[in-house]
């Protein structure tokens, strides 16, 4: 017999057995037993837009992960791009969770960078004017920022978070496959953002009209992506999603009570279209997608220092719908195979950050960005360090002449790190406009009103020159004008040369507090410096030395009967070398919780009276002040010192006390004389309340002690005046607004108004 025909025999008789024995033939059998594995289908997770209710999303997203449903790819919008970008590019839900929580959201919109890193100028600006009313001149007219917040400090965050993609040619290469939504805000068509800049994709997607500025990609001008699509749910299936898990966590519709304001009706009409495009787009869920709506009730979307409450309302309630998450979610196995996968796509995305090996500006010119370069920390052939790094262009943005300050680094091939500052300059610049206003009154016929108006010139030329003018009207005219002028390109070294001018009535007090005489003084100051200043930048103070000549007058216009022999007025004229210190690291100029200030000055000169010969003069004047905290406790204690040649009653410099906090209870200028010694200390705590003119709201009280004396020889700390206070306080937009109770021994018992600074 054949090989081959016993073969057949062998098949044909292993036939016919497993047919009497199963029922079955062989080769069904045969092909039935390996089942294969059933084909799991594509999730696509789509985040809605909702600013901070979007941190609900951490919540959902970390239900997602305890219940092993692997997520394919991710759309958002707005807010929630930011979520699940970061998730995209590898991030877990714990970790979005923890660096969430870390965040210190209630700054991390301000306009402005903390007050410790600005420049001493801009510094000494809060003490005269609001830095909340400002706007800007720029070609022939007014203009205001371009957004409500500064979004600065959220632009860093997103780089340093994503920095690990900055290689990839588009968001498919990320750990999850991902798309961001904005608004072309020249057409009003949705931009779907798959490459690029992750960090500027997410940002871009998150630019609320009016409350941020719009961001240019691409040579486009890109919006919040909720104007148009604030539930993308079709993105995902153009992507290749299979099945959607959707997120809405949209604002719902406010009541009729919010319609009664400009700011109520802009936001009722921006909700209006966001819920009209996602109501279009739930509309095309199927019964294979799912839904969620986390109960978000009157939670706002400006509520971002409730972070925790909004991660774990999401995650509460994802947790409730375990069933209907069943449902993707896969086998343990399977899972951790998808959670590998990402976490391998990750570290292949990261690599490691190289040397720098070039640092280029773009937005300024050549010189300028030569200047601004000698602020920096970060230099060529170092290993790039990010935090420095931050710092850095935190420095930067402190100038205030920037609204957007940002970085990008390009690998080369040998591993160095190309890296470039992107700058863009303020659009309502150069010229800045401030307001300021002051306000006292006792209540008892005493008080006062001026009104400021200061004008600054930055970048006069490329080295960096200023100009800045102050105007005052009211119960002192006045005038002020400095130009600011850095010396060489390497240096901070400066020159300044300023006028100051002014006209105020004053009155003219007896030792005994007694009114004697009302006076008009005029005043004409000016000086040229020479300074250095302390710190990067100049962000601690700054020193000077110069010289200063003055010539003042006073005439009185009201005498009382007992010094009646005294009604010719008086004239006179300074010239002197004047040296002068300041360090101000205080975080707030108005009810501050932390930091210091000091401040000296000293003028070596001589002085001549209208007939007289001159004699030589020596004036000093020095203050401080400091604040520390314990939760919404604060103890502010400040103190002043001043001396200067004894010179004729009328004639004495500004070395006076009295005012709310000068001496509370004391008229303004009542204590006066050529030697002045004074002490405060001030407690107030922070309430609970937030108003939206306010940055907070303060009550607390003063003890004060000082004096003033005409000789050296009267000098007596047993003679020392008493005053105090106890007030309700508000640091607002116009300045500071106290309303107390002030009170001293020998002086008053009243209640005093003060909008302005003390």
């Amino acid at each position: 017999m054949s090989p081959r025909l016993a073969a057949l025999l062998l098949h044909g008789l292993a036939g016919a057995l497993a047919l009497l024995l199963t029922g079955t033939p062989a080769l069904a059998q045969t092909a039935a037993a390996p089942e294969p594995q059933a084909k799991r289908p594509r999730v696509g997770l789509v985040l809605s837009g909702g600013g901070a209710r979007g941190f609900a999303h951490v919540g959902v997203l970390k239900a997602l992960e305890a219940a092993r449903v692997p997520v394919d790819l991710i759309v958002g919008t707005s807010m929630g791009a930011i979520v699940g970008g970061l998730y995209a590019s590898g991030m877990t839900a714990d970790e979005l969770e923890r660096e969430i929580l870390a965040v210190n959201w209630g700054d991390l919109f301000e306009r402005r960078e903390p007050r410790q890193l600005l420049s001493q100028r801009r510094k000494e600006e809060d003490f005269e004017l609001s830095p909340v009313l400002m706007l800007g001149f720029r070609d022939g007219a007014f203009v205001l920022p371009t957004g409500a917040v500064s979004t600065r400090s959220l632009e860093m965050l997103l780089r340093r978070y994503t920095l690990s993609t900055r290689h990839l040619a588009n968001f498919d290469g990320l750990p999850t496959p991902f798309r961001a939504v904005a608004t072309d805000m020249e057409t009003g068509k949705p931009v779907v953002m798959d490459s690029g800049d992750l960090a500027a994709a997410l940002r871009a997607s998150m630019s609320v009209p009016g409350v941020f500025s719009p961001l240019a990609v691409d040579g486009r001008i890109l919006g919040d992506g909720g104007l148009v699509d604030n539930l993308p749910v079709a993105v995902a299936r153009r992507m290749g999603a299979d099945v959607v898990i959707a997120v809405n966590i949209g604002t719902p519709l406010a009541g009729r009570e919010t319609l009664g304001s400009v700011v109520g009706i802009t936001t009722q009409m921006v909700n209006i279209l966001t819920e009209q495009n996602v109501q279009a787009s739930i509309a095309t869920l199927t019964p294979d997608d799912l839904l969620l709506t986390p109960p978000l009730g009157q939670l706002t979307s400006s509520d971002f220092s409730r972070a925790p409450e909004l991660v774990r309302i999401g995650n509460d309630y994802a947790r409730t719908v375990g069933d209907a998450l069943a449902r993707f979610s896969a086998d343990a196995p399977r899972y951790q195979r998808w959670v590998a996968a990402r976490e391998a796509q990750e570290k292949a995305n990261s690599g490691r950050i190289g040397t720098v090996a070039t640092v280029s500006f773009e937005g300024v010119n050549e010189i300028r960005a030569q200047r601004l370069a000698t602020a920096l920390d970060t230099s060529e052939g170092q290993r790039l360090d990010v935090p420095k790094l931050e710092n850095d262009l935190q420095r930067l943005a402190a100038m205030g002449d920037f609204e957007a300050v940002d970085y990008t680094l390009t690998r080369r091939e040998d591993g160095a790190e190309d890296l470039r500052l992107h700058l863009r300059e303020n659009t309502w610049g150069p010229n800045y406009l401030r307001v300021g206003l002051d306000l006292r009154t006792d209540f008892q016929g005493q008080g006062a009103f001026n009104l400021r108006l200061s004008h600054n010139r930055h970048w006069l030329n490329d080295s960096g020159a200023e100009w800045r003018n102050r105007v005052q009207v009211g119960e002192t005219v006045g005038l002020y004008s400095e130009i600011y002028q850095p010396l060489t390109l390497r240096s901070d070294r400066f020159a300044a040369a300023y006028v100051d001018a002014n006209l105020r009535k004053v009155e003219l007090f007896g030792t005994d507090g007694e009114a004697l005489a009302l006076a008009q003084r005029q005043s004409l100051r000016v000086g040229a410096d020479i300074g250095w200043p302390m710190g990067l930048i100049g962000n601690v103070g700054d020193m000077r030395v110069g010289v200063v000549a003055a010539q003042r007058k006073v005439r009185p216009e009201l005498v009382a009967a007992s010094i009646a022999t005294t009604t010719t007025s008086l004239k006179w004229r300074e010239v002197g070398l004047r040296g002068a210190v300041i360090a101000d690291q205080l975080d707030y100029a108005n009810f501050p919780s932390h930091g210091y200030r000091a401040q000296g000055e000293v003028v070596f000169g001589r002085r001549s009276f209208d007939g007289a010969r001159s004699s030589s003069f020596t004036s000093f004047e020095g203050t401080a002040t400091a604040a520390t905290s314990w939760g919404p406790h604060t103890l502010n204690v400040g103190a002043r010192l001043a001396k200067t040649n004894q010179i004729p009653l009328g004639a004495i410099d500004e070395y006076s006390l009295g005012g709310f906090q000068q001496l509370s209870g004391y008229r303004v200028g009542q204590v006066a004389g050529n030697y002045l010694v004074f002490g405060r200390l001030t407690y107030y705590q922070r309430l609970p309340w937030s108003v939206g003119v306010a940055r907070a709201l303060f009550v607390g009280g003063s003890l004060e002690a000082g004096n003033a004396w005409t000789a050296r020889r009267d000098i007596s700390l047993g003679d020392l005046r008493a005053g105090s206070s106890l007030f309700v306080g508000a640091d607002t937009g116009i300045g500071p607004l106290y309303l107390s109770i002030v009170s001293a021994p020998r002086g008053y018992t009243g209640l005093y108004l003060f909008l302005g600074r003390p």
